[in-house]
């Protein structure tokens, strides 16, 4: 289970040369900053949430073929075993962002080297639509961090901290704070507030000589608004252990943004909710994940409903970072919980 950053190398050997994305088949594989990770994602927009599941589940079957089988891959949150010696940042196409990043920021930290997000893109279409939509994900985000929280070793330690991606997220840009925001955004009425969010950030940005850094990328709030594909992201989730888990929870979310809902708004609440859900996952908010639930299986699809009996074993028996730490502080080693879950990924089998 020893990290390896030799993404680049295995682009080259399937592509042929080193680039940033290639297709493959129902799949795109992209590079990351870290030359340990590659990241999955669908060469298509889905509108179903298991033919999605069953795409990217072939793409990685595909690349597994295409290594020889030579690599195991491992989601959650964070590496478990990882040390910061272990992590190479990509030094090819993009090399200069990096660089800023580097120059700016300073990217020797786990915030930057160890971390891995399951990203939700939701289509809005149209602008009052974006704005409701952006609300709702917002307040979601301290139950959502409670149920996927998958992150609780870090260096091959027990922390007693269900989500550590969360704690060195949210600190890797400390330099300019608004661009994390404490991960909750602020709360917006009409478009043009996310347009004077991002102006403020990038005025702070140009104040340390992060000018590079001036595009809606940058912002790496909980929930980030995507206009060039009219899409909201949702990045305050940890990288499940499956894909099936990953499908779980976008099919929670999809259903939740459907849902008659009375969510708190208040920016102080919602930082206090989410810092126990780092800390403690589902026993931070049991009850009110099991009336979510209920109300998210009222409005959800028939193919959701399919999804939503796994979280609510997350919400009776704990996020994957309660199960795995329980697993360790009972006997079995952090290596052992790697290599038990790289087999799930593999396999697509939730703990």
């Amino acid at each position: 289970m020893r990290p390896l950053p030799i993404a680049d190398n295995i682009i080259q050997g399937i592509h042929g040369k080193i680039v940033n994305e290639f297709n493959f088949g129902p799949i795109n594989v992209s590079k990351e900053l870290q030359k340990h990770v590659v990241e999955f994602v669908p060469s298509a927009p889905h509108t179903s949430i298991s033919a999605m599941e069953n795409a990217i589940f072939d793409g990685m079957m595909r690349f597994h073929d295409a290594t020889g089988h030579r690599y195991r891959l491992l989601g959650l949150g964070m590496h478990p075993l990882l040390t910061l010696d272990q992590a190479v940042v990509w030094d090819h196409e993009d090399k200069e962002i990096y660089d800023a990043y580097e120059r700016v920021f300073g990217l020797r930290q786990h915030g930057w080297l160890n971390i891995q997000a399951l990203q939700v893109n939701v289509h809005y279409g149209s602008e009052d639509r974006m704005v409701r939509m952006f609300d709702r994900l917002r307040s979601l985000i301290p139950f959502l961090v409670a149920v996927t929280a998958s992150s609780p070793f870090v260096e091959g330690r027990r922390t007693g901290i269900m989500d550590n991606r969360l704690l060195f997220y949210r600190e890797n840009q400390a330099r300019v704070p608004k661009i994390c925001n404490g991960l909750i955004p602020e709360r917006l009425d009409r478009w043009k507030d996310h347009e004077d969010i991002l102006e403020s950030v990038y005025r702070d940005l140009r104040a340390v000589g992060g000018d590079e850094l001036c595009h809606e990328w940058v912002d790496s709030r909980g929930v980030i608004v995507r206009p060039h594909r009219e899409c909201l992201e949702l990045k305050a989730v940890d990288e499940q252990e499956c894909l099936r888990s990953d499908m779980a929870v976008t099919a929670l979310v999809l259903a939740l943004l459907r849902a008659d809902l009375h969510l708190e708004e208040d920016q102080g609440s919602l930082y206090e909710m989410t810092e126990e859900a780092i800390r403690r996952g589902t026993g931070s908010c049991r009850a009110e994940l099991r009336l979510l639930l209920a109300k998210a299986e009222a409005s959800a699809t028939a193919e959701e409903l399919d999804y939503l009996p796994l979280i609510k074993r997350r919400i009776e028996d704990g996020s994957v970072a309660e199960l795995m730490d329980s697993r360790v502080k009972e006997g079995s080693s952090i290596g052992e919980m790697a290599a038990e879950m790289s087999r799930r990924l593999h396999d697509n089998v939730p703990l």
